[in-house]
């Protein structure tokens, strides 16, 4: 059974499951299609990834895929701490360029499901971060864009200030100037 617990960006969901431990450690179920159905979650996930950030201070993000090739995700990690980040990318949404920040870590065993239309992206609290996450759209390289992580007309209010990143995410475009195609379709 999980717990869900809706944010200010409606569709994005922080997931509570249920950690059963004792004195040899813990079992936690990480996806159950039954229980993420029942929160209204229904998505064909098709894909399962993972990524390892060695270093405290590390930003990847705002990353999304084009439709129709958007992803709907659902993310936790394994090991480590971090700040997630969910921005709502659809135009004529209510909460267009809106974003919610959440801590997953390896402690809290929280996951955060991010809808289609989100961009998304993280910053490390801590060294050597183990992140996974689920997919309903395979990886498209022709697809794949990122958006500015400081773009001012987002305005995340990231913790680290003079990030790690990669060049793919110190060159990202800002959202005005990608081709970002996500519409809010109510």
């Amino acid at each position: 059974m999980i717990n869900v617990i809706k944010t200010a960006l409606d569709g994005v969901l922080i997931i509570e499951p249920a950690v059963h431990g004792d004195h040899r450690g813990y079992f936690m179920e990480t996806y159950s299609r039954a229980d993420f159905e029942a929160a209204g979650i229904t998505n064909d996930f098709v894909q399962d990834n993972e990524s390892m950030t060695m270093k405290k201070g590390t930003i990847r993000g705002i990353h999304f895929q084009l439709d129709p090739m958007a992803q709907a995700k659902t993310v936790r990690v394994v090991s480590g701490a971090l700040r997630d980040i969910a921005v709502d990318l659809r135009k004529g949404s209510p909460t267009y360029k809106k974003w919610i920040a959440v801590e997953l870590s390896a402690q809290n065993k929280r996951m955060l499901y991010v809808p289609r239309g989100f961009g998304h992206g993280f910053e490390t609290l801590s060294d050597n971060v183990v992140f996974c996450y689920k997919v309903d759209n395979p990886y498209s390289r022709e697809n794949d864009r990122s958006v500015c992580w400081h773009d001012e007309s987002i305005g995340v209010e990231w913790l680290t200030k003079e990030p790690i990143l990669s060049d793919k995410d110190r060159n990202a475009p800002l959202l005005k100037d990608s081709d970002c195609n996500f519409i809010f379709r109510g």
